[in-house]
């Protein structure tokens, strides 16, 4: 029996991906359960626990963990149980708390990304509200990504000599989950980000460093990792994408 079980959409990489590299980095079993062997049969267990039926702390959406007796929802809140558990996180409260605040802004940034092309619903196409979505793209490559790069470039600024990472100098999980961040911008923005990240030289670095960790360099070559698609919340519309 595998130690832990991931609730996640098959064929998309979405919020369950921050999960999956924090699972592969530590190295520990798991079970993608939606991706199972029987196919979408996988996915039966998992719409049995989002329906809540006779399940007390149902969890209300994906990604979601089972860990024993736990089923823990919400990205940040699974982060910050296996980042504790697995030696990703500060062992010190201070340093828990930066981490899941880290987190929560990641979260925030993610949030941003997804709406550049479904700015208005998420229940309606993308065809209808391609003009809405140009808008907001225009406005989050010019305003809202530069801020949030240039935080996270300034917070790795700001520390003392040794490697760039954003907590300490050992990988934790807000560094995975940068990674996952520019990778799914180069994705989505490829012109835009050829621009964007000739001022963010220690952000590319820690991402550079996370992509060549063995654990996660194995990861990313394996069958396991979900490529890049229009289904996700990184997608790649050329119309979208303009130089910053």
């Amino acid at each position: 029996m595998s130690e832990y079980e991931l609730y996640y959409w098959p064929g998309i990489q979405g919020r369950g991906e921050f999960v999956r590299l924090a699972l592969e980095a530590a190295g520990v079993p798991y079970r993608d359960v939606a991706r199972l062997p029987e196919g979408k049969d996988g996915l039966k267990p998992m719409m049995y626990f989002l329906s809540g039926k006779a399940i007390e702390r149902a969890p209300f959406a994906a990604p979601f963990l089972k860990a024993g007796g736990l089923l823990i929802g919400q990205t940040a809140n699974i982060l910050l149980f296996l980042g504790s558990r697995h030696d990703l996180a500060p062992a010190d409260e201070a340093g828990r708390l930066w981490a899941n605040q880290l987190q929560h802004t990641l979260a925030d940034f993610v949030d941003e990304i997804h709406d550049t092309h479904h700015p208005i619903a998420s229940g309606l196409y993308y065809e209808d509200q391609l003009e809405e979505a140009k808008r907001r793209s225009k406005d989050f490559l010019k305003a809202r990504a530069p801020k949030y790069l240039r935080y996270f470039e300034r917070i790795l600024a700001s520390k003392e000599a040794g490697p760039a990472h954003l907590i300490g100098d050992r990988l934790t999980y807000p560094d995975l989950s940068l990674f996952q961040i520019i990778s799914g911008l180069r994705y989505a923005f490829p012109r835009a980000m050829s621009a964007l990240e000739k001022e963010l030289p220690l952000t590319v670095a820690l991402h550079d460093w996370v992509k060549a960790h063995p654990k996660i360099a194995a990861y990313l070559a394996s069958p396991r990792r979900v490529p890049f698609n229009e289904q996700g919340i990184f997608r790649h519309y050329p119309e979208l994408d303009s130089p910053v």
